[in-house]
């Protein structure tokens, strides 16, 4: 029986593999999501049936509540909130580990038992990750939800406190693995683990949120994997690591799509400064020249190839379905049209790719950023659709720059650049950006989906 479970076991791990294989591409990720929903669904009616659970009704009533919750929050939760919710997710996956850490814990002292020294070290360890895990989500889904600041709050000794604090926490899970049998250093060490999620995450600027949830949710993985050598089950330990794993290199790549290690993204303070630009220009005698949505609507017309660059203005004016329909349009004129992909767009990783999905973009005109840049020298128009820092030509040449070095999109390299935005405020990392004073730039002021609507009526009428 122990090897037919095993057996399951794997074969929930390789629908694991390939469905994250096949998440790696939008025109799979739907199959690939199944794929990895069976397997979930295998290692789940396997523990139930052959891992010795007592109450097994209960369990398959939480299912039952838990699935009708996040039905309902799938059905519910508008794209521009997708992040928030990955980032609870997130959160979910890490405080379940530190939950089901403890619940062991908590029966090897009602048994009165010891505590095995390797066993001890993953109750320690998971109750650690879990509860950090958790908190710091909770932090980012309110700095995304704009119920904190999304700027970078720092404040003095701020990494000294949090390192002090790390060794606290160090110094009592050594304890605890010496000395097992003390609940209330086990519950201070839950509660200073939540409390260094919370103090490592508030100074961390909405600029870097796409690599922030990319780690929590490797960290929810390892937090998860812990959690099933504490409890003897090959598939979460199966399962943990493979989030863990893909989860560290997805923060790789985003930290790579800046330019910026993961130790600056952490501790740098990145956008804890804004510089408030007015309407009509900057100091130094700098000025922007605005254009009228008949003036757009025409140039995009007339255009041979269109591309589009979208932003997380995009997904905060959800003109995802507008900007289709433009597309459309211009596509039946004979214009190629295509969309400019960055890495770390938006406020999650694939931000951008998830919106245009939604509005059933076609996956051959989405374009990585190393695959789009060497067609702008020939592009007719680009279009910037609240996008900021991922287009600032600073990253390739000002030192001084917070941007500088980060590979970013050239749409300054078209022949001509039309940026859509509210207001000249800057972006998340607080710095002017260069492209709105480009010569060949015009800015389009206004909400994007009602200036949408408006280019859409007035290319009709071209």
């Amino acid at each position: 029986m122990a090897a037919l479970v095993k057996l399951f076991y794997l074969l929930a791990a390789v629908l694991f593999i390939f469905g994250l294989k096949r998440l790696s591409s939008p025109a799979t990720a739907r199959s690939g999501n199944w794929l990895a929903s069976v397997g979930m669904l295998i290692a789940i009616v396997v523990t139930l049936l052959f891992q010795g659970i007592l109450t097994w009704q209960m369990i398959i009533v939480g299912m039952i509540i838990g699935s009708l919750i996040g039905a309902t929050f799938a059905r519910m939760v508008k794209m521009t909130a997708m992040p928030q919710m990955v980032a609870l997710l997130n959160g979910f996956g890490g405080g379940a580990s530190a939950v089901v850490a403890s619940a062991e814990y908590a029966r090897f002292l009602d048994a009165g038992s010891a505590i095995p020294l390797n066993t001890g070290i993953t109750i320690q360890l998971s109750v650690l990750v879990g509860s950090l895990t958790f908190s710091g989500s909770v932090i980012a889904f309110a700095k995304l939800q704009e119920l904190v600041t999304g700027r970078a709050v720092t404040y003095p000794l701020q990494k000294t406190l949090n390192a002090i604090l790390l060794a606290v926490i160090v110094g009592l899970v050594v304890w605890l693995v010496v000395t097992p049998q003390n609940p209330t250093a086990y519950v201070v060490l839950a509660g200073l683990a939540f409390l260094l999620g919370m103090l490592s995450v508030i100074p961390i600027g909405g600029a870097d949120m796409p690599v922030v949830i990319s780690l929590l949710n490797s960290y929810s993985g390892i937090a998860a994997a812990l959690t099933g050598f504490v409890i003897s089950n090959e598939g979460l330990i199966i399962s943990g690591a493979l989030v863990g794993a893909s989860g560290l290199i997805l923060t790789n790549i985003m930290c790579r799509a800046m330019n910026r290690s993961l130790a600056n993204v952490l501790f740098g303070a990145f956008g804890a400064t804004v510089a408030e630009i007015g309407p009509a220009g900057a100091p130094g005698g700098k000025s922007v020249r605005s254009i009228t949505h008949e003036d757009a609507a025409t140039m995009m017309a007339y255009a041979r190839q269109v591309v589009f660059a979208p932003g997380y203005g995009l997904a905060v004016a959800q003109a995802q379905h507008e900007v289709r329909e433009l597309a459309d349009l211009l596509q039946d004129r004979g214009v190629e049209v295509k969309y400019a992909i960055h890495p770390v767009a938006g406020r999650m990783p694939g931000h951008m790719n998830v919106l245009l999905a939604e509005a059933d973009v076609p996956y051959d005109q989405l374009f990585d950023m190393d695959h789009i840049n060497p067609e702008f020298d020939r592009t007719d128009v680009s279009v910037v659709i609240g996008a900021n820092d991922v287009v600032n030509p600073a990253a390739r040449h000002d030192r001084s720059s917070p941007l500088y070095g980060m590979p970013i999109l050239d749409v300054d390299k078209s022949h001509h650049t039309i940026v859509m935005k509210r207001s000249m405020r800057p972006g998340f990392a607080g710095v002017d950006n260069e492209l709105f004073y480009d010569e060949k730039t015009s800015m389009l002021f206004g909400d994007a989906r009602d200036s949408f609507k408006k280019l859409i009526t007035e290319v009709q009428e071209v």
